[in-house]
């Protein structure tokens, strides 16, 4: 049984890292308000585009000289997975949560017979990943110094997936990321970059016909090169709302658990300091009763 010094000294430690839990919940959550507004801020352009390029590769996409982003190279032998996690841990299971989906989709992939290459986008994803793909990991990227992020990470990232795919280094390319639902719900996802997927447009009966200059062809090779830094910058900034949601979760529960921790401890001490006041009080009346 600990001895009261023990007791009180633990009841000083969990008080002292309680507070530290609850600073970085009062940091996250004013730090969750700026990411979150990013992140909602970033989805109507990145849909408006996805809808404007689902209705020109609605037409180009079986045609001969459609490109690469959108035809594909026909093949599906290489796979290049673009892991996107957080820098710093301390965040419940939003970073595990990730790994894991890519995890088990590189699994499902390398059991079928393709080549899986990884791309990590963060510290943690790459430290957890290099365990167990270490040989499959071909270029790792991390945002740890950057103070805010900024559409300029987005485009290394994508310049470095543009020249991997012009180089034919892959033949499909897969983001995973945590898109953020709420607080306490961050969604992990897998979305297919290259070739480029768009989500069907709703089809109305009167159907609205543009004409486009330059041509559409023209307009695919310009936008969709863009499209790739888009759609990696909207998945880091749903990843950062959902880091700052999930730690803020997480350093909330920290908080209660060291609190019910503290009055565990301290019963524990009143109990036996009750005990120890209580035995020598009977020694000395049997002293006294002795004498």
């Amino acid at each position: 049984m600990p001895s009261l010094k023990d007791l009180k000294n633990r009841i000083a430690s969990v008080k002292a890292t309680q507070k530290i839990t609850k600073a970085m919940k009062m940091v996250a959550a004013a730090k969750l308000r700026r990411a979150q507004e990013a992140a909602e801020a970033a989805r109507p352009y990145a849909e408006r585009m996805n809808k404007v390029l689902a209705s020109l590769s609605a037409a180009n996409a079986s045609n001969a000289g459609a490109p690469l982003l959108l035809s594909g190279t026909g093949k599906d032998q290489v796979h290049l997975l673009i892991v996107a996690t957080g820098e710093r841990g301390l965040a419940g299971g939003f970073n595990s949560s990730i790994i894991r989906l890519a995890r088990d989709h590189a699994l499902k992939l390398i059991s079928q017979g393709k080549t899986v290459k990884i791309l990590t986008v963060g510290r943690k994803g790459n430290d957890v990943l290099r365990r167990t793909f270490k040989d499959n990991i071909v270029h790792y990227i991390t945002f740890r110094e950057v103070k805010q992020l900024g559409f300029a990470q987005a485009d290394e990232v994508a310049g470095k997936v543009l020249e991997m795919f012009n180089a034919g280094e892959f033949d499909i390319a897969t983001l995973f990321f945590a898109r953020f639902h709420s607080v306490i719900s961050q969604v992990p996802t897998a979305k297919q970059i290259i070739p480029a997927t768009f989500d069907a447009a709703p089809v109305s009966e009167e159907q609205t016909h543009y004409e486009y200059e330059p041509s559409e062809e023209e307009i695919l090779e310009e936008l969709l090169p863009k499209n790739i830094a888009v759609q990696i910058f909207r998945a880091l900034l749903e990843n950062n709302a959902s880091f700052y949601g999930a730690q803020m979760s997480a350093m909330d529960n920290a908080t209660r658990n060291a609190g019910d921790m503290i009055n565990k401890l301290t019963l524990s001490y009143n109990r036996q300091r009750q005990a120890q006041i209580t035995k020598e009080l009977i020694e000395i009346i049997s002293g006294a009763e002795a004498l």
